[in-house]
């Protein structure tokens, strides 16, 4: 499966970003990339490269961008649709009832077969 994703090649500790068409079973720092489709700054956003044109032609042909990237093309309007939330959600915490509750045995009694 193709991915539309990004590559890092920033210096440490200066971040830049390849916007890159690749298979999905390539590493991310592989470098086996089928087009390199745009480049991203995260420390300003407004250094930010797309290829329009070639992006569409790659989803055209069936290449799904990483949740971030869609986040991306949908913020500066090349896709259309909502954002995906890409953290992981968070467990609910369990108040001190229920974390007793689990840390004692449950001892229960066998049915009477008569």
């Amino acid at each position: 499966m193709l991915k539309i994703r990004l590559q890092r090649v920033g210096r440490v500790h200066e971040p830049t970003f390849r916007v890159v068409v690749t298979d999905s079973r390539n590493s991310t720092k592989s470098g086996r990339a089928l087009e390199i489709v745009g480049s991203h700054d995260s420390r300003d956003k407004s250094k930010t490269v797309l290829n329009v044109d070639r992006i569409k032609h790659w989803i055209s042909v069936g290449a799904q961008p990483t949740i971030t990237m869609h986040n991306m093309l949908v913020s500066k309007k090349i896709i259309e649709g909502k954002k995906i939330n890409a953290l992981p959600k968070k467990l609910p915490q369990k108040n001190e009832a229920e974390q007793q509750a689990e840390q004692q045995p449950t001892t229960e009694t066998p049915a009477a077969t008569s």
